[in-house]
């Protein structure tokens, strides 16, 4: 669901700088490109856009083997899910029919409605 948010100087410098980077970065990650680029935000500017973003559609967020959130402006703007390379971080956007197909049809055998998802698939790529 897309909210319309008044737009800021902090959160242009986010967008920019994510549609220039192709891989996935922390908040501190973003947060230190910003200041070498000399835009200073604030760094609990950072995460609030970030998650605001992401809970907009406009970037997508992975958790990392230990938690951490990282992000990534979506490539695509329709549904889909990650292969994500465990030794170098590279990622793929794939659509998933078969398991949007499931997803629908769990949900429906046991009354749910309005169900999301995400789905992660982490392997090594042929670099490796």
């Amino acid at each position: 669901m897309t909210t319309t948010r008044r737009p800021t100087r902090q959160r242009a410098a986010l967008a920019e700088l994510l549609s220039q980077t192709p891989e996935f970065l922390s908040a501190q990650d973003v947060h230190a490109r910003l200041g070498d680029r000399g835009d200073a935000v604030g760094l609990a500017t950072v995460y609030r856009n970030l998650q605001a973003m992401a809970a907009d559609g406009e970037v997508d967020v992975l958790r990392t083997d230990d938690g951490e959130a990282v992000y990534r402006a979506c490539a695509t703007e329709t549904h889909h899910h990650h292969l994500v390379c465990r030794e170098c971080g590279r990622t793929v956007e794939v659509e998933g029919p078969a398991v949007e197909r499931w997803a629908e049809e769990v949900a429906r055998a046991n009354g749910f409605t309005d169900v999301t998802h995400t789905i992660e698939l982490f392997g090594t790529c042929t670099s490796h």
